[in-house]
């Protein structure tokens, strides 16, 4: 598969999330996706900054600001192209299509881990926000810090894997049919 060739599968299966999607389409759409936000990241560098020079005494400081409205719409635009490949991607290597979300799901589960965890420790140590260093919530926060990093690296081992040989039960090997 070429690298135009995956970026129109990618879009014209925007909703296809059944199926088999092999490694160079998906990887092929993953730079087109890559260089997009590249070249919308310099225009909205070039025409949607705001630069304010600040002085004060001896000090000058410079701050620029974009609200990146290019970048937005591009993300915005190959979204669920990217998902619905990111998932068939998995069903090829033999897995369901939601490891795909499990980076998203796990970062969910402990934001409400640990506003849970805060707030309940706030009910026996009086509110503050030093809570989240004691002790207790330590064993909370350590190993959740340690899954949001490992998973998104698994799921990005699992995308680099070669395709299931033969038909499994996604569908046929993407190599393996006649185009």
């Amino acid at each position: 598969m070429t690298f135009s060739d995956a970026i129109r599968t990618c879009f014209a299966k925007v909703f296809t999330f059944s199926g088999r999607a092999s490694r160079p389409e998906y990887w092929f759409f993953f730079l087109f996706i890559v260089i997009w936000n590249i070249i919308a990241g310099v225009i909205d560098w070039q025409f949607f900054t705001q630069v304010a020079i600040t002085e004060s005494d001896e000090v000058k400081s410079v701050t620029a600001t974009s609200s990146a409205p290019v970048q937005s719409i591009v993300g915005l635009i190959v979204f669920f192209p990217h998902l619905a490949v990111a998932w068939r991607r998995m069903h090829d290597t033999g897995r369901s299509g939601l490891y795909a979300l499990l980076p998203i799901l796990l970062i969910l589960g402990a934001f409400a881990v640990l506003i849970f965890g805060i707030g309940l420790a706030s009910q026996f140590h009086g509110g503050t926000l030093d809570i989240l260093f004691t002790r207790a919530t330590l064993l909370i926060v350590i190993p959740t810090l340690i899954v949001l990093v490992v998973s998104p690296l698994l799921v990005l081992w699992w995308l680099t894997r070669p395709s299931q040989p033969g038909t499994n039960q996604y569908g046929p090997n993407p190599h393996e049919v006649a185009q």
